[in-house]
């Protein structure tokens, strides 16, 4: 890409925010900002207070060569190769789905509710939920459990950077736990109906593995399961902790309490959408 900008972490900033721009890209400069510090190694907010620091040509070719990513429609998270969730920063390249900030408040649940013991992610994907909870719990183990190989290797690959231990498994929904009695289950598993995949903007249908968003007819597949099986595997007195989605958090509330979970209760996100749904199993059955 021909560079007819000063050399200036400004003026290249600016180049990149117009290129973002144009293609309709929302909030360009703040995501200008956020590529120059991927492509210049920086660290938050640096890009920005250096505007008069002269770049390289090979500088300038990397921001704007990420900002045609970009533009493409490529997310954010895969062009830059990271995402941000609570303390962490984790790396994202498509191999399992970009951690929403909502998927914060699930953590923050489980850990007013039972911060010791035992606690199972299950869907880890990126494994945003299993470190979370590793580096702020504290847990005597924390296991990530996904069916997805390429998600299991990305939340490994997450874990050793970051050095929080966690029991990594392969395997569908609880089957990888059977024989141990966690003290917590905890997911985010997928809750979208066919339609509403379909219906998903083409950068997340694109670029983000379906099996993490879309679950049956009525996008209650896999919550259904895992409020039936879990059941059979958490310990009398634990917990489960689901994201759902937001219409339908009252119906998985009644599913949970037909499943025998006791005490099921709806929970809003940070956007004040009811988006979580915890219970307990009883302590005597």
């Amino acid at each position: 890409m021909v560079i007819d900008v000063p050399l200036t972490s400004g003026a290249l900033l600016e180049a990149a925010a117009r290129l973002l721009s144009g293609a309709g890209v929302p909030e360009a400069r703040r995501e200008a900002a956020r590529l120059a510090e991927a492509a210049w190694g920086l660290g938050p907010g640096q890009a920005r207070v250096q505007a008069d620091q002269e770049r390289s040509h090979q500088e300038g070719e990397r921001l704007l060569a990420l900002a045609g990513r970009r533009t493409r429609g490529e997310p954010l998270a895969h062009v830059t190769g990271s995402a941000g969730f609570r303390r962490l920063d984790l790396a994202s390249d498509g191999r399992a789905l970009i951690p929403r900030p909502e998927t914060e408040g699930l953590v923050g649940l489980v850990l007013e509710r039972m911060d010791r013991g035992v606690v199972a992610d299950i869907g880890t994907g990126s494994g945003c939920i299993a470190l979370s909870l590793a580096q702020e719990g504290r847990y005597d183990r924390v296991i990530g459990v996904d069916a997805s190989p390429d998600a299991i290797a990305q939340a490994r690959e997450n874990g050793e950077r970051l050095g929080l231990a966690v029991d990594w498994r392969l395997g569908d929904l609880v089957e990888p736990l059977r024989g141990e009695s966690p003290d917590v289950l905890v997911a985010n598993p997928p809750y979208l109906t066919g339609d509403e995949y379909r219906a998903l903007a083409p950068a997340v249908r694109a670029w983000e593995p379906r099996q993490a968003l879309e679950s049956g007819e009525d996008g209650l597949e896999a919550t259904r399961r895992l409020l039936r099986e879990g059941r059979d595997v958490v310990r009398p007195g634990g917990w489960i902790a689901l994201e759902v989605d937001c219409h339908r958090a009252a119906e998985v509330a009644s599913l949970a309490a037909e499943s025998g979970w006791i005490a099921p209760a709806v929970h809003l996100d940070l956007y004040d959408r009811a988006r979580f749904v915890l219970a307990r199993r009883s302590e005597t059955s």
